[in-house]
């Protein structure tokens, strides 16, 4: 099994960056791909960004340019990177991995991020 816990959520100004973070623990050599997902109040979870052992990305259409996510395979942390905060990111963000040869998704418990106007 694996274990997710966010990091560096809040509070920041529109225009503003803000750094999350996601630290992977116990099965960790059998995680695949890791990525973010974020759920706005009222909306459906949505992808953000994932990544995966090869180095492949995808990013939300929306928000290529703006996010950046990386991968510390030594650490077994992920990162995502959001620069030009808009108040419609607002939302709870998630970390997500998926095993090897697996269809089995593990969670963390979400990071609240707040853009005011």
């Amino acid at each position: 099994q694996v274990q997710l816990v966010e990091t560096g959520g809040g509070l920041v100004q529109a225009g503003g960056s803000l750094t999350l973070s996601c630290a992977a623990s116990g099965s960790t050599v059998r995680i695949n791909i890791m990525g973010w997902y974020r759920q706005a109040p009222g909306k459906q979870r949505e992808l953000v960004a994932v990544t995966n052992r090869g180095g492949s990305t995808t990013y939300a259409d929306s928000l290529k340019g703006r996010f950046t996510i990386s991968r510390d395979y030594a650490k077994n942390t992920v990162s995502l990177q959001m620069n030009s905060l808009k108040t419609e990111d607002t939302a709870v963000y998630y970390c997500n991995a998926e095993l090897y040869g697996t269809a089995s998704y593990y969670w963390g418990q979400g990071t609240q991020v707040t853009v005011s106007s």
